[in-house]
């Protein structure tokens, strides 16, 4: 299970002191609080690299106005635009992980008639509905909707995904 998890990406500058309209990824409720530590992915040339979070000002339920420490000028804002804010894992609430197809990444997936048939390579969102993309045991991906008919349980402690999946849906 990876330290690091990627809540946010810095959608778009929001003033000439450094502010920014901040959208949280992958299906998560917006995460960021003050005093929260954040890495930026990718590195930024000339730009800070970790930062906390000064302001949070809610926009609405996955966005919101977010000022960084060490991050006052516009310059500065516009060289970190695009880049993602990861936050420590073990900050955010066990019950995000349950929800949010996104955190997954590198889970096992078993199903109830064919065992373990692979782990979560990663998450496609789409606008009906997320899409796990599984990684099968001989390397091939094979995308599956993210949905409560496939997806029954999901086990943080184990890092387990089980599902239910629809017959020949690993043929697609």
């Amino acid at each position: 299970m990876r330290t690091w998890i990627d809540v946010a990406v810095l959608a778009k500058t929001r003033n000439s002191k450094g502010r920014f309209v901040v959208r949280s990824t992958a299906g998560l409720p917006f995460l960021l609080e003050e005093g929260d530590e954040v890495a930026f992915v990718p590195p930024q040339t000339d730009a800070p690299r970790q930062a906390t979070v000064l302001d949070v000002r809610l926009l609405d339920d996955d966005s919101a106005d977010v000022a960084f420490e060490g991050v006052e000028s516009l310059d500065l804002a516009q060289r970190l635009t695009g880049c993602h804010c990861l936050i420590r894992r073990d900050l955010v609430d066990e019950s995000v992980f349950r929800e949010s197809p996104g955190t997954w990444e590198g889970w096992a997936v078993v199903d109830d008639d064919l065992g373990e048939v692979g782990f979560v390579a990663g998450v496609v969102d789409k606008p009906l509905q997320p899409l796990l993309e599984l990684q099968r045991p001989d390397g091939s991906i094979a995308l599956v909707p993210a949905v409560d008919e496939i997806i029954y349980d999901v086990d943080v402690s184990q890092s387990l995904v089980r599902t239910r999946l629809p017959q020949g849906i690993l043929d697609l």
